[in-house]
C-alpha cells in the first residue's frame, strides 16, 4: 500500500469528472486500499479518487472511530434522498477549513463494493453527509464551491496566506 498525494483546493484537477470504472479488478483494489491509508494517514473520513488526481468514480469512506468501517464504494450513485440538514464539514484537499454546508439528511445509494458486487446502503447523519461530500468531488465540485462568493474569497486568502507561511 502507499500513502497517496492529496491534491489542494484551488488545484484545477480537482474539477475533473471522474469516469465510470468498467470493470473491477486488482488495480481498483489497490486503488481502494491506496486510498484508505491515505485518508487514515491525513486523518480523515472520506476521501474521493479524484483527490489523489486519479479520475474514476471511486470513493472510500469510513466515521467509525477505530477505523473498522471502511467502505470502498465503485461507480456511487444516489438513488434516494430525502430531508435535509446542515452539517459542518471539512475537507482534505482544504486543510483547515470547515463551514456549514446544506445536504440531503437521508440517502438511498447504489454502487460496487472492492470486489465487484452490487451494494445498496441507506445512510443518515454523518454517513450520508460524507458519502455526498465524497461524491461531489466525482463530479469535479468542491464543497467550498456552496457558499457564498464572500466565503469563497475568503478562503481562497486564507489558503493562499496559509501556503505562503509553510514555503
Amino acid at each position: 500500500m502507499a500513502i497517496l498525494n492529496i491534491l489542494h483546493y484551488p488545484d484545477e484537477r480537482l474539477h475533473k469528472v471522474a469516469r465510470p470504472v468498467e470493470k473491477v479488478g486488482d488495480d481498483i483494489r489497490k486503488l481502494i486500499d491506496d486510498m484508505a491509508e491515505t485518508m487514515y494517514q491525513a486523518p480523515g473520513i472520506g476521501l474521493a479518487a479524484t483527490q489523489v488526481d486519479v479520475h474514476k468514480r471511486v470513493i472510500v469512506v469510513d466515521i467509525s472511530e477505530d477505523k473498522t468501517g471502511l467502505l470502498g464504494l465503485v461507480n456511487p450513485r444516489i438513488v434516494a434522498s430525502d430531508g435535509k440538514a446542515m452539517f459542518e464539514e471539512g475537507c482534505l484537499s482544504v486543510p483547515g477549513i470547515y463551514e456549514e454546508v446544506e445536504r440531503a439528511e437521508h440517502i438511498v445509494l447504489e454502487a460496487l463494493d472492492r470486489d465487484g458486487k452490487a451494494v445498496r446502503i441507506e445512510a443518515t447523519g454523518l454517513l450520508a453527509i460524507c458519502i455526498q461530500h465524497e461524491m461531489d468531488h466525482l463530479d469535479g465540485k468542491v464543497f467550498v464551491e456552496k457558499l457564498s462568493r464572500l466565503k469563497q474569497t475568503r478562503i481562497l486568502s486564507r489558503l493562499k496566506k496559509n501556503q505562503r507561511k509553510t514555503l
